[in-house]
C-alpha cells in the first residue's frame, strides 16, 4: 500500500556527537543555521528520549529537504545523523521512515512506544 506523503508536516535531523566531536557538531550547526531556513533545537549533552548519544535536533519544512539533506551528506564531517519525517507516528518515523548518514545507532524505540500509549 502506498502512503501519502502529504502527511509529512516537517523533518527532523538529529546530529549526534560526543565530547571529542562537540566542536565539529557546532560547526555543522553554524553551517545549517546560516544557510537554511531551519529551527535549531537545544543542545542535549546527555542521551535523551530514544537517542543513545548527545545530540541536537534540526527541524525543517518539506520544501527544505532537497537543500538541507544534500548539504548534510557532504558536510556532516564524520558525524552520525538521523533524518526522519514528522507524520504523527513517532515509532514509524524513527524506524521505517528514517534515513541515516554515517553509522546507524540503536535507538530506544521502546521509549517511543511508551509515550505513544500514554
Amino acid at each position: 500500500m502506498e502512503e501519502d506523503t502529504t502527511g509529512i508536516t516537517s523533518f527532523h535531523a538529529h546530529i549526534y556527537f560526543d565530547t571529542a566531536s562537540r566542536d565539529v557538531a557546532a560547526r555543522v550547526r553554524e553551517g545549517l543555521g546560516s544557510r537554511f531556513e531551519v529551527r535549531l533545537g537545544r543542545w542535549h549533552d546527555l542521551p535523551i528520549g530514544p537517542h543513545p548519544k548527545a545530540m541536537y535536533q534540526v527541524a525543517f519544512l518539506p520544501d527544505q529537504f532537497s537543500h538541507v539533506v544534500p548539504w548534510l551528506m557532504l558536510n556532516r564531517q564524520g558525524l552520525d545523523i538521523l533524518i526522519h519525517p514528522e507524520t504523527g507516528d513517532d515509532v514509524a518515523d524513527h524506524t521505517e521512515h528514517s534515513l541515516w548518514l554515517g553509522e546507524k545507532l540503536d535507538l530506544n524505540i521502546e521509549f517511543l512506544r511508551r509515550i505513544r500509549t500514554t
